[in-house]
């Protein structure tokens, strides 16, 4: 997703016809939503650690734990994101999420 595009970071109410139209089913659109926002959720979170891991401190020990004015930053800038499942509402808009129809022939 580009940094040019700004999603919002609270919900909006949103017509769910507009969501069911490219899937024919307002369920399967609510999986492929929910799939891609834990993909996304799992990439920040590596990312996230991958951050802190660079700023930790060395001194951090269980009986002391010294404030490390880099990991706040860090938390805070990624706090400041919009969520996962706003991420993937916006991608799903924009035509970005590939999903495929996986159908059996056994209609019951």
């Amino acid at each position: 997703m580009s940094a040019e595009k700004k999603i919002p970071v609270n919900t909006q109410t949103r017509d769910l016809c507009d969501f069911a139209a490219p899937t024919g089913n307002i369920y399967e659109t609510v999986v492929i939503l929910s799939k891609r926002s834990n993909q996304i959720a799992l990439a920040e979170k590596k990312e996230l650690n991958e951050y802190l891991d660079a700023v930790k401190s060395e001194r951090d020990t269980m009986e002391e734990i010294v404030e490390n004015r880099e990991q706040i930053d860090v938390s805070k800038r990624f706090e400041r994101r919009p969520k996962p499942s706003l991420r993937a509402i916006a991608e799903f808009e924009e035509g970005q999420i590939f999903y495929e129809d996986i159908k059996g022939n056994d209609e019951f």
